[in-house]
């Protein structure tokens, strides 16, 4: 073999094994579940008292929202403390949600409302939506989480 092909055979080689590196590095960015999710932290205020848990409910979906916590893509429940609360959830793909807090003074799993369904519990919704006369909708609390972000929300319950 002549000097000059031992070469190019050593270049094409060389040219090869760096182009599957660069493709083999792009397919596992691509595959990295954690590179293509985001973290949604909510800090709870307004909680008045450390008796019982505040809860967060993370939604994904209108029909659920606000009340139907087992509808829920996720849920946290955490110690009251009139400090605030953090309720963080992690691995969240990009997307379109809202957030419910209560406070569940009387830990019983669920916000306690009147024989109107009025809410007896303080509670909150992302976005601060706190329509007169009815429950809060989807779109009025919702907001959209990009992939790798990490966002931070204020919930004050009342």
């Amino acid at each position: 073999m002549t000097l000059f092909l031992r070469y190019a055979l050593h270049a094409a080689m060389l040219l090869a094994v760096l182009a599957s590196s660069s493709l083999f590095a792009h397919a596992q960015e691509a595959t990295n579940p954690a590179a293509a999710t985001g973290t949604i932290v909510v800090s709870v205020s307004g909680v008045t008292s450390d008796e019982g848990e505040v809860g967060c409910a993370l939604f994904d979906q209108a029909d659920a929202f606000p009340m139907n916590r087992e509808a829920a893509l996720r849920t946290q429940g955490h110690a009251a403390d009139p400090a605030g609360v953090t309720c963080r959830f992690e691995g969240v793909a990009p997307g379109t949600y809202a957030i419910a807090v209560a406070h569940d003074r009387n830990e019983n799993g669920e916000t306690d409302t009147n024989f109107l369904g009025i809410p007896k519990e303080d509670w909150g919704v992302s976005n601060g939506a706190r329509p007169n006369m009815r429950a809060p909708r989807f779109d009025e609390a919702a907001f959209d989480l990009a992939a790798g972000q990490t966002l931070t929300l204020a919930i004050e319950v009342k």
